[in-house]
């Protein structure tokens, strides 16, 4: 399956495994290396987050995950995939209580994901390293 069709494939599960309704096109998205998430998504803190949506349309996927195709990789498009919706459906603010309940939903789903399209159980560690306002 090429990208382009995995991308619609998932963000089709995202949006029903959320109920959020399924938008007019996909986020754009951009590989970037692990210091761009330590920088944007962790501020400036130490972290290992593989995937991050920025509340603008873009969803950053770490460079190492680029060729990979496989069920943790497919599950972290879902969960990003599932922030994108959210943004759109205009339903949180950028609270911190929001941020947290806004991580909880998606990492739901993404195990949601991991069941029903997979057939596995997925163990994902939620750590929440405390709120911040991204850049930009």
């Amino acid at each position: 399956m090429d990208f382009s069709s995995t991308v619609t494939v998932l963000l089709s599960w995202a949006a029903y495994l959320s109920s959020y309704p399924a938008p007019e096109r996909p986020p754009y998205i951009e590989f970037a290396p692990q210091s761009f998430f330590i920088e944007h998504a962790c501020g400036g803190r130490d972290c290992d987050a593989v995937g991050w949506y920025n509340d603008k349309g873009v969803i950053y996927l770490d460079e190492r995950l680029r060729y990979l195709d496989n069920v943790f990789v497919r599950s972290v498009m879902v969960h990003e995939f599932v922030h994108y919706l959210q943004d759109l459906s205009g339903k949180f603010r950028n609270s911190c209580a929001e941020q947290i309940t806004r991580e909880r939903e998606a990492y739901a789903i993404q195990r949601s994901y991991v069941a029903e399209a997979h057939g596995e159980f997925a163990f994902i560690r939620v750590t929440h390293r405390g709120c911040f306002s991204p850049a930009g």
